[in-house]
């Protein structure tokens, strides 16, 4: 666990935890020492020498106090400890998550990342500022006890070291039950963690089904089964807590048993006995606290290992500073192969893209068309550098995103996704993320663009209205104008857009439409579009199917062509005539 922490700390922090295990080892030392002055001071009352039970007491009161100042420094070197641990763990998790491409997050990710960012931390955290203290003093203390007993009197003291292994084995054995146990119970609370975030999340859907009042079976199922490894959790600790607790009685009746046997023989004077026997009963009594302390470091350091596990995981290189931009503005998909981690191949179906290759021209409109799988939504991902392609190049600007920076890529792009997420905050704080620098006036000229003035005022408290977590107060089209007017504010000069009208009422596609015109004007936009209107305005049309482009060009091209895009356009002008008929016969 020390040697992750300090690998996770850094050297910014490394001295700080190295002193803290220096003074704890000090104090261990210094209790020892101490306690071990006793054996002189009883066997000088008990012997009638008051003189030397005086100077004896003098040197225990020095060895005390020195004891004592050990004490104070430990401890508040350990809070010391536990707050850089809870600052740069949380620092060090946030930064490096967001470094990580998106391919590392799956439907336990969520649940993992809470769980690590709250028990995790404060138990790693607790446990160098609490634990490692009695963990450390209950194997020095005694150790040292050992050493002054040897030098005291040999016998006991080769009782004590052959004693110490029977406690250090128990206590090893506890360790390892409830280690065993801490697995099945962090992975429970993984789940229950998912859970209940899925269930608070989705209340709107759970509602709109009756699943509130009778329960969500995943959430409750989930809950009991951390309630029943927590249970095991338990039973696996008896059986190691007893173990240890009668290894170290069964030790000390042993050390008992062999002083009493040196008195009858005369070997050891009974006065003397006596006062050894009180160092005999402090050598047991911390050894017998090591096996439930050790158990507790234990998980604390399978959370640290956890923890280390995500810092661990590389994120997408990117050089010290970003090639400079050749062609503002401009998109290239050069012979592009790619397929998600876990789905990776050699065979073609474990493969999403597959040999792309198109050109977007700047300040014009692409629209991506196809089946639902065929690759569109991935393309507009690795033109972002969600993630790396696994051959092939993609180009923002007429430079390879490889070859620059996070930000200096994301300066050039705006996202438009369907699925838009709105933080809890104000609708001026909500647009404000596109540019947080902007004036006041081009947040409400994006925000006019977009429409959403007409949501302002329909609102009690107007552009100060909180949109609550994930933008809940607000409907889906409603949060769609929001996601639009942060891209207005951005100014980008690449709008990638992933089926920003879908699923919008007429109301609420008008804004959009009206939107994608400002946007048009200033932006190259790369649009995944259904909406025949939005289709045949594009200056390009890329139709993909199973992951390979088989055509490019304008609508009219396209339709002379007679292939997948033209049957596409039919199907989806013929639906635009269903209706439902009434039978009234």
């Amino acid at each position: 666990m020390i040697r992750d922490l300090s690998a996770v700390l850094g050297s910014a922090h490394r001295a700080v935890l190295f002193r803290y295990l220096a003074a704890l080892c000090g104090y261990a030392v210094a209790q020892g020492l101490a306690v071990s002055l006793l054996v002189p001071v009883l066997g000088d009352l008990l012997g009638g020498d008051t003189g030397g039970a005086a100077r004896w007491t003098g040197w225990l009161a020095v060895a005390v106090l020195i004891t004592l100042g050990a004490h104070y420094v430990q401890a508040m070197l350990g809070f010391r400890v536990a707050l850089v641990i809870l600052t740069t763990l949380h620092h060090r998790l946030g930064d490096h998550v967001a470094a990580l491409p998106l391919g590392w997050f799956d439907g336990t990710t969520v649940g993992r990342l809470t769980r690590m960012g709250t028990k995790s931390v404060l138990s790693i955290a607790g446990s160098c500022a609490h634990l490692l203290q009695p963990l450390v003093t209950g194997v020095l203390t005694p150790a040292t006890v050992v050493v002054v007993m040897v030098f005291l009197d040999w016998r006991l003291g080769l009782a004590a070291v052959v004693c110490s292994p029977l406690i250090l084995l128990a206590a090893r054995v506890s360790v390892r039950l409830l280690n065993r146990m801490d697995e099945i119970d962090d992975a429970a609370g993984v789940e229950a963690s998912g859970r209940v975030l899925e269930f608070a999340r989705n209340q709107p859907v759970l509602r709109a089904f009756g699943r509130t009042t009778d329960g969500y079976p995943p959430l409750e199922a989930a809950l009991k089964e951390q309630r029943a490894a927590a249970r095991k959790q338990v039973w696996m600790a008896v059986p190691g807590m007893l173990l240890g607790g009668f290894a170290v009685q069964m030790c000390f009746s042993a050390l008992i048993g062999v002083g009493a046997s040196l008195a009858l023989d005369g070997a050891v004077d009974p006065v003397e006995l006596v006062a050894l026997l009180a160092l005999v009963a402090r050598f047991a009594g911390p050894l017998a606290e090591v096996g439930e302390f050790a158990a507790v470091v234990r998980m604390a350091r399978n959370d640290m290992g956890r923890v280390r596990a995500v810092l661990d995981e590389p994120p997408l290189p990117e050089p010290e500073r970003s090639t400079p931009v050749t062609e503002p503005g401009a998109v290239e998909v050069d012979r592009v192969r790619f397929g998600y981690p876990g789905r990776r191949g050699e065979g073609p179906g474990d493969v999403v893209l597959d040999d792309v290759s198109f050109t977007v021209a700047p300040r014009t409109v692409t629209a991506l068309v196809g089946a639902s799988g065929s690759g569109k939504t991935t393309l507009t991902r690795l033109i972002a550098r969600f993630f790396d392609v696994d051959a092939g190049t993609v180009r923002v600007g007429g430079v390879d995103v490889r070859d620059q920076t996070t930000a200096g890529l994301m300066e050039q792009l705006s996202l438009v996704f369907q699925d838009v997420y709105l933080f809890d905050d104000t609708l001026v704080g909500n647009i404000r993320v596109g540019r947080p620098d902007a004036s006041e006036a081009d947040v409400l000229e994006a925000a006019r663009l977009a429409g959403v003035d007409e949501i302002v005022e329909r609102l009690r408290d107007g552009w100060e209205t909180r949109v609550g977590e994930a933008g809940t107060s607000l409907s889906g089209g409603e949060r769609q104008r929001v996601s639009i007017a942060r891209a207005l504010l951005k100014d980008a000069p690449i709008v990638l857009l992933d089926e920003a009208t879908a699923a919008l009422d007429p109301e609420n596609e008008a804004y959009v439409q009206r939107s994608m015109e400002a946007l048009r004007e200033r932006s190259t936009l790369l649009v995944i579009a259904h909406r025949l209107s939005t289709v045949t305005a594009a200056d390009q049309i890329v139709v993909l199917d199973e992951g390979r482009v088989t055509e490019v060009g304008t609508h009219q091209e396209l339709m002379v062509l007679d292939g997948r895009y033209a049957r596409f356009w039919n199907e989806r002008h013929r639906a635009l005539g269903w209706r439902i008929a009434v039978d009234t016969s």
